[in-house]
Formats: C-alpha cells, structure tokens, sequence
C-alpha cells in the first residue's frame, strides 16, 4: 500500500483577497494548511516564523513587487518553494524569478490543475509523503519549531547554539530531513529539553 501525500504547507501572497480566499479554498480542499497575507511587506516574516513548505507569491502589488520580496524571503530562507504568479509576465521579471530559482511560473488567470501541478512538483522534489517515518519526522520537527518559539529562538540563534547549520535546522522542522541522534542530542541542549521530549505524543 502506498503512502497518503503529506498536506504541505503553503502560505499565498496576493494583495487580491479574492485570490487568497480561492486558493485556501483550493488548496485546503486538497488537505493542504494554508495561510494567506495582502501586504507583502510581512511575507519574510510569515516564512521566517512558519515552517512553509511552498509560497505561492505574486508579482503586482503595492508598497514592495514581487520580486524584491522573493529577495526578501529567499534573505530568510533559501530553501522555500516558491511559485510566481502575475497577469503581466515579461521575459525580464521570468528571468528574475528563475535566478532565485522559483519552482514555477503561473500566468493570472490560472486554472485549479496549474496550481495543483506546482503543489505535486513540489511534493515530489522534497519527498514529502505520509510513511510511518515522515509522521514520526513531522511530528519532531513540529515539536521543535514549537520549542525554539516558546523561547523565542530564532534559527540562526539555533544554529549558533548546536553548530548545526540554519538549512539544516529548518529541514528538520520541515520534515524534510531525518535528523541524526547527534543532531537531535544537540538540538535537546540548545532547547533545554530531553531527546525524549522531542518526539512529542504519541
């Protein structure tokens, strides 16, 4: 029997709230979280905090463009799927996105199955799926990141405190990497915790 898809985590940024309403509607319809902001001033925040696995991003918006907050969020966190979406694409903004190495490029209107096709591609490339060991990896992961922020810890601070490098730490907190014994040893000092605290309830 194969394993269920993991629900990823995904968090939309459009300064149309019907364009947020219809992709949490989409996308929660699928069984994925989703968060929505309008005001992408807060987007490198909301990924830096939110343990995302996939930002469906918009190119047109006010107070800061799209691609200098995908500057912004890929400053936070290099690792992120993100996905452009605009109704004005040109050769030059493609071109930005592809160096920040965007997973996909949406023309506004889109149709449900484009988005859906990003969310699978993403799925794939970061092996997320519902094994015994990837909810065994999802819930440490969550245990931690609820850890660091009850202490008000951010990664870097984290990485100083276990030598354990910031993209590594927040693959752990994705369930995108099995951590080793060492690594989790490390993380229980840094939190104060013991390893055994770290596999939350079963």
């Amino acid at each position: 029997m194969s394993p269920m898809p993991q629900p990823v985590k995904i968090l939309v940024v459009d300064d149309d709230p019907m364009i947020c309403e219809f992709m949490e509607t989409l996308l929660k319809g699928d069984g994925h979280t989703v968060e929505s902001l309008t005001d992408p001033r807060s987007a490198p925040d909301a990924v830096r905090d939110g343990g995302f696995h996939l930002v469906f991003l918009d190119l047109m918006m006010p107070h800061v463009d799209g691609i200098e907050t995908f500057k912004r969020i890929r400053h936070v966190d290099d690792d992120v799927a993100v996905c452009i979406f605009t109704g004005f694409p040109t050769l030059d903004t493609a071109i930005d996105a592809m160096k920040l190495e965007a997973v996909d490029y949406l023309r506004k209107p889109f149709e449900p199955q484009a988005v859906r096709d990003a969310v699978d591609r993403v799925m794939r490339k970061k092996g997320l799926a519902r094994s015994p060991e990837a909810e065994l990896y999802r819930r440490i992961g969550d245990t931690i990141r609820g850890l660091r922020k009850d202490k008000g810890l951010t990664l870097k601070q984290m990485s100083r405190r276990t030598s354990l490098s910031v993209s590594l730490l927040s693959q752990i907190e994705r369930a995108e990497s099995s951590p080793s014994l060492s690594s989790l040893y490390r993380i229980a000092v840094a939190l104060d915790s013991r390893v055994s605290e770290l596999f939350g309830e079963f």
